[in-house]
């Protein structure tokens, strides 16, 4: 066992007595060492109850045989920090987290990791660690809180960042946005549609890191509390028989995933995560890819935001084995997971679960939309890439063509919101948003709000080298690479450029003559580093593209610069 090499012979009599401190006898310094990475915090309603799926984690590991280690990683509530400066702080913590798991899995020699975690840049981080490190893992995330409930009408959290733009225009009075505030996030676990952190649970269940029907099981439910028991349980198995992540990341098990996220209509964050993950194991998966599998799989299920659908419907259609049987003949079952072959994870579809007037899961012959949810475009404006959640793009606004109206920050462009000075048939740009320029690619939730809620909704397009959140709708495209500080396209826009947008087409073009640009990118410069000490000053000056997934720099090979 790893373990050993902390416990075994007369030279480690210190650590093992440091290991009876904490109460450890003959019987338990013999048995697998397990770690518990748990993400709890008082801070994020999504992790809030992870301390109650510890115990029973520490159950079934106990029960098997093995002696759990808990130790805590730090969790950013996206939610909380949007809109304001602390979302610079959400997608850099992605690598904190995959370091400090990573760190202390490394330092103590742990068998087995039981990663207990939820939301959108804590499952990740943890995933990248588990491919780093190559231990048997198994991936326990917190699950989805239930929809709110208003006069008979599901709500979440997006209903109530879109009634703030309902109340700027008189659509919902400030009383209504009071009750819908009080109603909207009924208990803990993750919000209710698929936003990035369902999403992430789905993608990492999909993948077979988590055990069949972990991602739609609901936080405050029992289902939730057996499924982390017997992930306690399955941990001790797997690490007796040496099961690494390396032998179920495979590049078949990463496209898996991706058609699962496409056949949800899932955030375009996993545009950054999936390509992270995939790094961190060595497998060669990036935006082509996305785009190759999103003309292959069609949208199956019209979840929130941009349907009706919330992660309590999935789950009662059959929740992502649900999905996986209906694209099944997309779908390498053979791949391994922890719970078996992704074979074994295939529930049957409710093929008469209706839900709003519309099928919860789709057969592959009646799909919402022909292609999957995320489109990747290209053009002068974005030579490696963007992205965009093309089943949340109102049908109008699907091939749109408009002059820019430039802001150099999403501050900016709220600003000029709030002031009416945004106008209709207009492309946003909002620019030095990137990873490395931002830095940490804030999500726009906030501005996207304010559009889809509004007047506006349909009748603006918005580009940006930042990104979204995964409850933003609308004509959003993101991750707009190169980026502005990185001398991108993006940063010579001029108010007034016209802009071609033609998602079918998969185009992002500035429509401004080369001579023009020349001219523009000689008199431009880099602006100053938002940050000149700490840890978003070493992100922005280690991230890379966000066309290959944000991840940090780790060429330190000697001689390397």
């Amino acid at each position: 066992m790893r373990s050993d090499k902390v416990r075994l012979g007369v030279h480690r009599a210190p650590q093992r007595s440091l290991l009876r401190a904490m109460g450890h006898d003959d019987e338990t310094m013999v048995k697998p060492l397990i770690g518990i990475a748990n993400s709890y915090s008082q801070v994020v309603p999504g992790h809030i109850h992870l301390n109650d799926l510890a115990l029973a984690v520490a159950e079934g590991v106990r029960q098997a045989g093995g002696q759990p280690m808990e130790f805590n990683t730090m969790a950013i509530c996206d939610g909380l920090v949007m809109g304001h400066d602390g979302m610079h702080a959400s997608l850099p913590s992605r690598e904190i987290v995959a370091d400090s798991v990573e760190l202390m899995a490394q330092a103590h020699c742990f068998d087995g990791l039981v990663l207990l975690a939820s939301c959108d840049k804590i499952v990740p981080g943890m995933l990248m660690a588990a491919a780093r490190l190559d231990i048997p893992v198994v991936a326990v995330t917190g699950g989805p809180m239930a929809a709110g409930r208003l006069d008979g009408k599901r709500v979440d959290l997006i209903t109530v960042f879109e009634g703030v733009a309902k109340v700027a225009s008189g659509q919902m009075t400030p009383d209504d946005l009071a009750r819908l505030e009080r109603l909207a996030c009924p208990g803990p676990g993750s919000c209710a549609g698929m936003f990035t952190a369902n999403t992430m649970a789905c993608i990492t269940e999909a993948l077979g890191l988590s055990l069949p029907g972990c991602a739609c099981a609901l936080a405050a439910g029992p289902e939730k509390r057996r499924i982390a028991r017997d992930s306690g349980l399955k941990i001790v198995e797997l690490a007796s028989r040496d099961l690494r992540p390396s032998a179920i990341l495979t590049p078949a098990a990463f496209e898996n995933a991706c058609r699962v996220d496409l056949a949800l209509g899932g955030s375009t964050n996993t545009a950054l995560h999936l390509p992270a993950i995939a790094h961190a194991a060595g497998v060669s998966f990036g935006l082509a890819d996305f785009d190759r599998l999103a003309r292959q799989t069609p949208h199956l299920c019209s979840m929130s935001p941009g349907g009706p659908m919330h992660m309590e419907n999935l789950g009662a259609a059959g929740g992502v084995g649900g999905v996986l049987r209906a694209l099944a003949p997309l779908i390498d079952a053979s791949c391994l997971a922890v719970g078996g072959s992704i074979a074994d994870y295939m529930t049957e579809r409710q093929p008469d679960l209706v839900v709003d007037g519309q099928l919860v899961i789709h057969p592959l012959s009646a799909p919402v939309h022909d292609q999957g949810g995320i489109a990747v475009l290209r053009g002068n404006l974005a030579p490696d890439g963007a992205v965009v959640k093309q089943t949340a793009v109102a049908p109008e606004m699907m091939r749109h063509q408009g002059p820019a109206q430039v802001f150099d920050s999403e501050d900016a462009a709220v600003a000029a919101y709030d002031q009416g000075r945004i106008r209709p048939g207009g492309v946003l740009v909002v620019r030095y948003e990137g990873p490395a320029g931002g830095p940490g690619m804030r999500e726009m939730l906030a501005l996207t709000a304010l559009i889809s809620g509004g007047p506006l909704s349909g009748k603006v397009a918005l580009i940006t080298d930042g990104r979204f959140s995964g409850g933003s709708r609308g004509a959003a495209i993101g991750h707009v690479s190169p980026e502005a500080a990185q001398g991108g396209l993006i940063g010579l826009v001029a108010d007034g450029d016209m802009i071609e947008i033609d998602i079918p087409g998969r185009r992002l073009e500035l429509a401004v003559a080369a001579e023009e640009l020349e001219r523009r990118r000689q008199a431009w410069r880099r602006p100053a580093a938002k940050f000149a000490r700490g840890p978003l000053a070493r992100y922005a000056a280690l991230v890379g593209s966000a066309a290959g997934g944000a991840v940090l720099r780790d060429d330190f090979s000697q001689g390397s610069r």
